[in-house]
């Protein structure tokens, strides 16, 4: 593989995870292949800009969004500095290059009733995987964790005791996020229901399937699809929206930034920012609504 000790990088150094680490070496591999067809370039350390930028044409051409085609750029970008960084290469042909325009996407949350109304319905929730979905939606909106985080908790993430769980996010990190009473109460519905299970054969994982083996992100996302389908018209209804729901209303009731931010496991403040700008449309209304200069 042309690209091992580059993969090697960012999964042992970088500590990235795999998913990540695949979307990297997909990225590179097929950058490579337009260079070797195009052009009869089979080294992408040889590579000038001039076939960078033909390529980013062909993207473009072949209907791939200014977004996605960033990302590819991206991927190819880290890997020269990589080979900088190990004095493969002199000189970085991505050097001055410019991202191209990309629009603002503006993630909708869901509203506080239509979160209540889904955990209404889960209220009724018997069975194992009833009572299991129940947790899933609670541990998502309660705790802003990502789905792969969920997929991925341990049984020994949870503290009932201390009333904390702890995640293990993007690059190895670790953080421990407090639980309400109420999701330590669906935790012990959920381990009793577990334990009832004819066989678990993943039995270190906290969330499983009806057939004992750890729960995937697809499993994840259609249960979070199908429930919120029943109570919001929004076209995206995902666990990711359900993190950036979770975020929403935190700063809507006056969470600091920078809590929040260690809540998400973000690594910067600009990340927890993009969560922000529903928040302002309240403070904006309650501007309005409360000044007393304001003509109403």
């Amino acid at each position: 593989m042309p690209f091992s000790a580059f993969i090697d990088y960012m999964s042992l150094e970088k500590k990235y995870s795999p998913h990540t680490v695949k979307a990297y070496q997909n990225d590179l591999e097929n950058f490579l292949k337009f260079a070797s067809t195009e052009f009869g370039c089979s080294e992408i350390a040889t590579v000038n800009y001039t076939i960078i930028r033909s390529w980013i044409v062909c993207l473009v051409n072949e209907g791939i969004s200014s977004r996605s085609v960033n990302r590819k750029i991206s991927s190819l970008n880290t890997y020269y500095k990589f080979l900088l960084k190990t004095k493969q290469i002199g000189e970085n042909p991505l050097a001055k290059h410019r991202a191209l325009k990309t629009s603002k996407k503006v993630q909708v949350p869901f509203s506080e009733k239509e979160i209540n109304d889904v955990l209404q319905l889960l209220q009724q929730a018997e069975g194992f995987e009833g009572i299991r979905d129940k947790l899933m939606v609670e541990l998502f909106y309660t705790t802003g964790i990502r789905r792969a985080e969920l997929v991925n908790l341990k049984m020994d993430s949870v503290s009932e005791t201390a009333k904390t769980i702890k995640v293990l996010g993007k690059r190895n990190k670790e953080r421990l996020i407090p639980l309400l009473p109420t999701v330590v109460k669906t935790i012990g519905q959920y381990k009793a229901a577990r334990s009832g299970l004819k066989k678990i054969k993943d039995r270190d994982y906290l969330l499983l399937t009806g057939k004992g083996v750890k729960i995937y992100e697809t499993l994840v996302y259609r249960v979070i699809n199908t429930y919120f389908s029943t109570a919001s018209l929004k076209v995206k209804r995902s666990p990711h929206i359900l993190r950036h729901s979770f975020a929403t209303h935190l700063l809507n009731e006056g969470a600091d930034l920078n809590a929040v931010k260690e809540l998400l496991g973000h690594s910067s403040l600009a990340s927890t920012q993009e969560y922000t700008h529903n928040s302002i449309a309240k403070l904006k209304q309650v501007y309005q609504d409360s000044h007393p200069r304001n003509s109403k």
